[in-house]
C-alpha cells in the first residue's frame, strides 16, 4: 500500500501543479481583460517617436490607452494583487481544482458553496500568477493589445500549454 501512495503522488502533485498554473492563467486573463473594460474608451496614448522628421514632420500616432503596451505593463507589474480575491474550488467527480472570484468586481453576492478560502490558496495563485506575468508577459502583451476573441484559450492552452488538459472543459466551468 505504502508503495502504491509513492508511486501516485508524483501525479496528484503534478496535477495540483497543472491546476494552480492554468487557474491563474485564466484568473490573470479575466482580471487584466476586466481592467482593461474599465478604462474610458476615448482615453488615448501617443505613441511613436517624438523626434522631427527631415520635412518638419513626426512620427506620432494616438493609440487607445486601456489597449497600449504602457498600459498593459503597468496592469501586469499589479495584477497579480487581485488573486487574493479568489477562492478553490474542486470537482466533485474530477477532483481537478479551479480557481473563482469571491469578490465581485461589482458587489454582487456569489454563490461561494463548496469554495476554499485561505491564505495558503492565494498565495499560491498569486505566485503562480507572477510567475505566468513575467514568463509570458511578450505574449500576454501581444494577446491583449487586440481585442480577439478566446484569449484564455488561445493564450492558456494553445500558445503556453499550461492549461492542455482543459481544452475539453466548457468555458462556463473554468
Amino acid at each position: 500500500l505504502a508503495m502504491a501512495l509513492v508511486m501516485l503522488l508524483p501525479t496528484a502533485c503534478a496535477r495540483r501543479s497543472q491546476d494552480l498554473h492554468c487557474g491563474a492563467c485564466r484568473a490573470l486573463v479575466d482580471e487584466l481583460e476586466w481592467e482593461i473594460s474599465q478604462v474610458d474608451p476615448r482615453k488615448t496614448i501617443q505613441m511613436g517617436s517624438f523626434r522631427i522628421n527631415p520635412d518638419g514632420s513626426q512620427s506620432v500616432v494616438e493609440v487607445p490607452y486601456a489597449r497600449s503596451e504602457a498600459h498593459l505593463t503597468e496592469l501586469l507589474e499589479r495584477v497579480c494583487e487581485k488573486m487574493k480575491e479568489y477562492g478553490e474550488k474542486v470537482d466533485p467527480s474530477t477532483h481537478r481544482k479551479s480557481y473563482v472570484r469571491v469578490i465581485s468586481h461589482d458587489g454582487t453576492k456569489m454563490d461561494l458553496s463548496g469554495v476554499k478560502i485561505d491564505e495558503d490558496v492565494s498565495s499560491s495563485l498569486k505566485f503562480a500568477c507572477e510567475s505566468i506575468a513575467e514568463e509570458y508577459e511578450d505574449e500576454l502583451i501581444e494577446f491583449l493589445s487586440h481585442e480577439a476573441e478566446n484569449i484564455k484559450d488561445r493564450l492558456c492552452s494553445k500558445r503556453t500549454d499550461l492549461c492542455d488538459h482543459a481544452l475539453h472543459i466548457p468555458h462556463d466551468e473554468l
